[in-house]
């Protein structure tokens, strides 16, 4: 997530979830697969309804973020500036964040730190917090206590001694998994133990449990989500050469996941973890999700999923152990949100000309999925066409019309979407209906850093964004039923 795309691309210009295989036996109709626009999915077949359009964004005075009439914005921390409740500065890299209902009316959220070495803004290492002590204060997540205005209450460090931590999911039962993106070994010197893995935190930043939870494999891991029925984890993988992939994770016959199921998903054995094949036409995998367009915008696809040989990577990486056209592979894997009837997956670009984009592929600037539950079918809910003059000249003219390479994705509680940018130009905060429009609610205006960690707090009230570099939290207000109920 915090790889800088403007870099990859000018440097190319100037160089040139059931076990085993499961399938639909027919196509359902989008009246069955279709998300719904409010609330969630399945539903009349009726077209989507469109959300009232966001006022144009008006710029910010002080020069951090700009915002439609009528909305306000109230930093909560910012690295190196607020402090720990242990005294040492709010650490930097902000990234996957998740918003949880407190005593007496509070929010409290649990943050990731993308950070992949030891740093005077890294997670310090605090008792009962630390996994691997050979990487010092590199990556982790911090607790924060909000009010319902966004003043900070008190902020500390709910996990340690972890890399990388780019997204991951909140629980069912009230706690965070936060993700490695790394596949980092130990090497008996700056690495203790290997990396890669998921990790429960805990808000109360006591009951810490710092193992990795290897029944979830070990790759370069984003984002993932939990479905209903706690069968199910699916987990999305950022990683390139070959391209990663969408997994799923099923809980062996009659077991529910819950709060102490961090002790059993440290096997790495317990259950079975998988990997998506959407289905064509003929019945085979399709290579790469970038051979489908916006032709295909929401065609409900048949899927399969593929048992990973050796979910520890332990002598080949977990995505490199399919052959090609065994699975679904796909540029940029990201954010990763559920719902009851289903869950959400984002690739963020693809871009021609790199060897991440099959040559007979069509390059884009972002694709959100849908993957729905019951009729374990995918479809392709929003799609950013490839923007060529844009990614590779000046600033868009109409900077907030032209949207590319969505990362973190959540649903608000009135059902539609709400996609943070890590793209060109200016980033973005945007709101979206699956199969329809997309509209700017907030820019960064404080430097090219991408947004990070939109999460709704459960009353609609709040917006909780960050700055991912060098690290704000702003908690966003305002009448957002107006827009988005």
């Amino acid at each position: 997530m915090s790889v800088d795309r403007r870099s990859v691309l000018r440097g190319a210009a100037v160089g040139a979830a059931g076990v085993g295989f499961t399938t639909v036996g027919a196509v359902p109709t989008l009246a069955e697969a279709a998300p719904a626009a409010h609330g969630g999915h399945g539903g009349t077949g009726a077209p989507f309804p469109q959300h009232r359009p966001f006022p144009p964004l008006l710029d910010d005075p002080k020069g951090i973020l700009a915002l439609p009439a009528g909305f306000k914005y109230k930093i909560v921390t910012k690295a190196g500036e607020t402090k720990l409740k242990s005294g040492h500065p709010t650490p930097g890299l902000h990234d996957g964040t998740a918003v949880f209902a407190a005593n007496h009316g509070r929010y409290q959220l649990i943050q990731n730190h993308e950070i992949g070495s030891a740093n005077e803004l890294g997670v310090p290492q605090l008792e009962g917090t630390v996994y691997d002590s050979g990487v010092g204060a590199a990556g982790g997540c911090t607790v924060i206590d909000v009010d319902r205005d966004g003043n900070n209450l008190g902020e500390w460090v709910g996990i340690s001694g972890t890399l990388t931590n780019c997204a991951g999911g909140p629980t069912p039962w009230g706690t965070w998994m936060t993700c490695e993106e790394t596949e980092n070994k130990a090497n008996g010197t700056t690495r203790l133990k290997d990396h890669g893995y998921v990790f429960e935190v805990w808000g109360d930043g006591k009951t810490a449990h710092p193992v990795p939870l290897k029944a979830l494999g070990r790759y370069a891991h984003e984002a993932l989500a939990i479905d209903a029925d706690r069968t199910h984890v699916y987990l999305s993988e950022d990683a390139s050469g070959p391209n990663g992939t969408f997994y799923r994770w099923t809980a062996p016959r009659g077991y529910k996941l819950g709060p102490r199921s961090w002790q059993d998903l440290q096997n790495k054995d317990f259950g079975t973890l998988e990997a998506l094949a959407i289905l064509g036409d003929d019945g085979k995998p399709i290579p790469d999700v970038a051979y489908l367009t916006s032709a295909q915008l929401l065609r409900p696809f048949r899927v399969k999923w593929v048992a990973v040989p050796d979910r520890d990577g332990t002598t080949t990486s977990v995505r490199k152990q399919f052959t090609d056209g065994q699975i679904t592979r796909g540029k940029k894997f990201e954010g990763v949100f559920g719902t009851e009837q289903g869950v959400y997956v984002v690739n963020s670009y693809a871009e021609s000309g790199t060897a991440d984009l099959p040559k007979d592929a069509v390059p884009h600037d972002g694709m959100v999925w849908f993957y729905n539950y019951r009729t374990e079918t995918i479809q392709l809910v929003t799609y950013f066409p490839d923007n060529a003059a844009a990614d590779l000249g000046p600033d868009a003219k109409y900077d907030d019309y032209n949207f590319d390479s969505p990362d973190n994705v959540t649903v608000t509680p009135w059902g539609s979407l709400v996609l943070a940018e890590d793209g060109n130009a200016s980033s973005h905060v945007l709101s979206a209906t699956p199969g329809g429009p997309a509209y700017a609610i907030a820019r960064n205006m404080l430097n090219d850093s991408e947004f990070t960690g939109p999460s709704f707090s459960a009353d609609g009230k709040v917006l909780f964004v960050n700055i991912q570099t060098p690290g704000i939290t702003l908690a966003i207000t305002g009448p957002w039923r107006d827009y988005l109920g």
